[in-house]
C-alpha cells in the first residue's frame, strides 16, 4: 500500500514539473520580441553617445580655430 502511495506520489510530482515548466516558457517569439527591444534600446544608446562625442569634437575644433585666427591677428 505505502508503496502504491509513493509511486503515485512520484509520478504526480514528475507530471506537475512537466505543466510548470510549460507556464513559465515565454516560447520563441516573445523571446525574439524582447531581443530585438534590447537591440533597439542598445543601438539608441550607442547614437547618443556617438552625438555626444561628435559635439564635444566640434567644439574643441572651432575652440582651436578661433584660437589659431586669433594667433594669426
Amino acid at each position: 500500500m505505502r508503496l502504491k502511495f509513493l509511486f503515485a506520489m512520484v509520478v504526480g510530482f514528475a507530471l506537475s514539473l512537466g505543466a510548470i515548466a510549460q507556464q513559465t516558457d515565454n516560447g520563441i517569439k516573445q523571446d525574439t520580441k524582447d531581443a530585438a527591444h534590447s537591440t533597439g534600446r542598445a543601438a539608441k544608446k550607442t547614437g547618443h553617445g556617438i552625438k555626444k562625442g561628435a559635439k564635444a569634437v566640434g567644439h574643441g575644433v572651432k575652440k582651436g580655430t578661433e584660437k589659431t585666427v586669433d594667433a594669426v591677428k
